[in-house]
């Protein structure tokens, strides 16, 4: 079964996540402030974390950014009582996986999690696994991404986005097709999260990402993937 990390300083709300998922069949591993979860996540093999944003000390945005400069690419489920957009596209551009606003339903956690476990353990169909875009080599199968300088750090998510542009080369891709598909967002989050998210997409691909030649934007629409 998957091992999940609970982050959380609040004792009753990580207590009850803990139990929670234990009694769903989930190993867990806890930490109560951010500095001791960014050891735990550094340090124990793990298929998911559940990361609270609301932090003393080092908050959840800083463990993220961390943990994603570390070369950690466990998928990132935020866990935050703030509901503002500049939250949410934050947390996507330090490299959370998803995004679930405090007071959620039990039922509502235990659905993203599972999704985010299943997209993670999800494996490349037919066809080769890795594939040139841009500036990088990537090895979707692998969760690898090299340039000419060597090996670069790409999010789960990063990988996941490009990989579902790769299968749909050449085609617009609407911004819904990405929050549904590779988010699985509710419909009331704003697509301009998505907009923040290739912008800095780009900044790995592209030799000029203020005129991109691989990730296009498709005004009105969303984007389309050229190799």
């Amino acid at each position: 079964m998957a091992m999940i990390l609970v982050i959380d300083d609040e004792t009753d709300m990580r207590r009850g996540l803990v139990d929670n998922l234990r009694f769903e069949g989930y190993d867990t591993a806890e930490a109560d402030n951010g500095t001791a979860g960014l050891e735990l996540i550094t340090s124990t093999p793990a298929d998911l974390i559940l990361l609270d944003v609301m932090m003393p000390g080092m908050n959840g945005f800083d463990v993220c950014k961390a943990a994603r400069e570390a070369g950690v690419e466990i998928p990132i489920i935020m866990l935050t009582a703030k509901g503002e957009e500049i939250d949410r596209v934050l947390g996507l551009e330090l490299g959370a996986d998803d995004y679930i606003t405090k007071p959620f339903s039990l039922r509502e956690l235990l659905a993203r999690v599972k999704a985010v476990l299943r997209r993670a353990q999800k494996q490349p169909g037919g066809g080769t696994s890795t594939a040139q875009i841009g500036l990088l080599e990537v090895d979707f199968e692998a969760y690898r991404a090299t340039s000419k300088e060597g090996e670069v750090t790409l999010s789960h998510r990063e990988f996941e986005v490009l990989r579902y542009l790769w299968e749909r080369q050449k085609q617009t891709v609407s911004r819904d097709q990405l929050l549904t598909d590779v988010w699985s967002y509710d419909a009331n989050i704003s697509t301009r999260s998505i907009d923040n998210f290739i912008l800095k997409l780009r900044q790995k691909i592209e030799n000029d990402p203020s005129h991109p030649q691989h990730i296009l934007t498709v005004h009105g629409i969303g984007y389309k993937l050229l190799p």
